[in-house]
């Protein structure tokens, strides 16, 4: 049997853009990305702290270095610039494998750099 297994997780990232008309997603600075073993386009789980929202959407690459988290599209809805946010990503594994697993987990500082 599969299970679905937080496979990763970006914590308290400051979003520091909302882009309406936009197809949809997230953008993440890359290296941010790589740090979590996240790939572009890969479905992750937004849950936002300051409102409670919690969506899926997929991830794009920004620029590397930059510090970027920005809301896409319809998401730009569910946060404002400087909400902080968890962002996850789920694997399907077999169950007894879950057992010597652990979740990556990427925390970010204020400015979203990986501290």
């Amino acid at each position: 049997m599969l299970i679905e297994f937080c496979h990763a997780k970006i914590t308290y990232a400051t979003i520091t853009q909302a882009e309406l008309f936009y197809e949809g997603s997230i953008t993440l600075d890359r290296d941010i990305l790589e740090a979590a073993d996240i790939v572009p386009g890969q479905k992750v789980q937004i849950v936002n702290l300051n409102n409670g929202q919690r969506f899926d959407t997929y991830t794009i690459a920004g620029e590397a270095g930059s510090g970027t988290v920005c809301l896409n599209g319809p998401a730009a809805r569910l946060g404002v610039v400087g909400d902080r946010i968890h962002i996850l990503s789920y694997a399907l594994i077999e169950r007894h494998k879950a057992r010597d697993m652990s979740t990556r987990v990427v925390a970010l500082d204020a400015n979203n750099k990986i501290s």
